[in-house]
């Protein structure tokens, strides 16, 4: 198991680590909005903070010698199912291999944000 930090997306907010590489998989632990060059959540509507999550997201694949297309699933956390659809719009976009997928709605969120993703995907060595 290897730690992987990628140094241009926001650190983790807590004991945990950004992601971690397993085989012939990157884990990815949850991301939220946050701005890497402030570490401050994004202020928002729910386009703009998955916006902001998607790139995170990127970032650290980047680091982790994978990309977006190589994701096989995410689990996506939302504070309010009226933000369904246009959550869906901005994922739809960004997540054209169409990845396995769990959606669900949660009481809260870290640091008040809309929305939480966290993906697992092929390593590219």
């Amino acid at each position: 198991m290897k730690h992987i930090l990628a140094d241009k997306a926001p650190p983790s907010i807590g004991p945990y680590t950004q992601a971690v590489q397993a085989g012939n998989f990157v884990f990815l632990s949850g991301q939220i909005p946050l701005e890497y060059e402030t570490g401050k959540l994004i202020l928002g509507d729910i386009s703009k903070q998955t916006e902001q999550v998607i790139h995170n997201i990127k970032t650290i694949l980047i680091a982790c010698n994978s990309d977006i297309s190589r994701v096989v699933k995410t689990t996506c956390y939302l504070l309010n199912m009226a933000d369904f659809a246009a959550f869906n719009e901005v994922y739809a976009r960004h997540f054209t291999n169409k990845p396995a997928r769990s959606c669900v709605v949660v009481a809260a969120i870290p640091q008040g944000a809309l929305v939480e993703i966290e993906v697992i995907a092929e390593y590219a060595p």
